[in-house]
């Protein structure tokens, strides 16, 4: 009895190899683009399909999104810096066909276009907008890949510039930059309130001058706040109008007169 199934058992397995390269478990996160003959047939998945060898393929297509790293990129600014600048794109397939049939290999054209554009947006901003308004950018970045992309069934969903690289020379330079900037602000800052503390002491003198009370008043405290102090000479200011008084009560006639030649 076992001679009569030996005739069978070569083409019981040739059988079961076929039937399980037609058998394909796709997970939740994977799509199945099927080409009958050549001609795009349609997308399956997830879960069991069939098919059949030799006569349809299919190509698996990651639904996941996929993190791609920017190579480092040497980038001249609107104001003639040479920086390097390298950047993160995250993105993921939205439409399968479209992925598989109207580009070669949608990963690698999604990076080169992605250095392209890195390179082209950055070179239209100064140094001072590259460090300062990396939001901005990000965003325009991922604005233009996410438009051309869009023709591959593709959607950008970040986009992060990482490191934007100075030479030495440069950062020195800046270095000088925002220590004379800082200098400047002490300036202005001390310019006003030199500002403010002269229109005070007009606004003083003013009223000091329009009462003579006050004068005295401040006059006997300047004299208690000198004589608080460890200083051993005082010196006793006197008003204006008693030097005029005493000025004027001096008689001309006792000033010495010139010796006669």
């Amino acid at each position: 009895m076992i001679g009569d199934l030996i005739p069978w058992l070569a083409p019981a397995v040739v059988l079961l190899l076929i039937l399980g390269s037609a058998i394909k478990i796709l997970p939740e996160y994977q799509r199945g683009v099927v080409f009958f003959l050549g001609r795009f047939q349609g997308v399956k998945g997830p879960g069991l399909i069939v098919v059949l060898p030799g006569i349809q393929q299919i190509v698996r297509v990651d639904l996941r999104v996929i993190t791609l790293d920017v190579p480092s990129q040497d980038v001249i600014s609107r104001d003639n810096v040479t920086v390097r600048v390298n950047a993160v794109l995250y993105f993921r397939v939205v439409d399968p066909e479209r992925a598989i049939i109207r580009v070669e290999d949608f990963g690698a054209a999604t990076s080169q276009l992605s250095q392209t554009t890195l390179r082209s947006v950055l070179g239209k901003h100064d140094l001072d907008e590259m460090l300062s308004e990396r939001d901005k950018l990000n965003a325009d970045i991922q604005e233009i890949i996410d438009t051309q992309t869009e023709e591959w069934g593709i959607k950008v969903a970040n986009v992060e510039i990482k490191h934007v690289d100075l030479d030495e020379s440069m950062i020195r330079a800046i270095a000088r930059q925002a220590e004379a900037e800082r200098e400047r602000r002490a300036k202005v800052i001390h310019a006003e309130g030199e500002l403010q503390a002269s229109k005070k002491l007009v606004e003083a003198a003013k009223v000091m001058s329009a009462d003579s009370g006050a004068m005295q008043l401040r006059y006997m405290q300047t004299l208690s706040d000198m004589s608080n102090t460890n200083s051993s000479t005082i010196v006793f200011p006197l008003p204006m109008d008693m030097i005029k008084m005493f000025m004027e009560k001096t008689p001309v006639n006792n000033q010495p007169k010139p010796p006669e030649s």
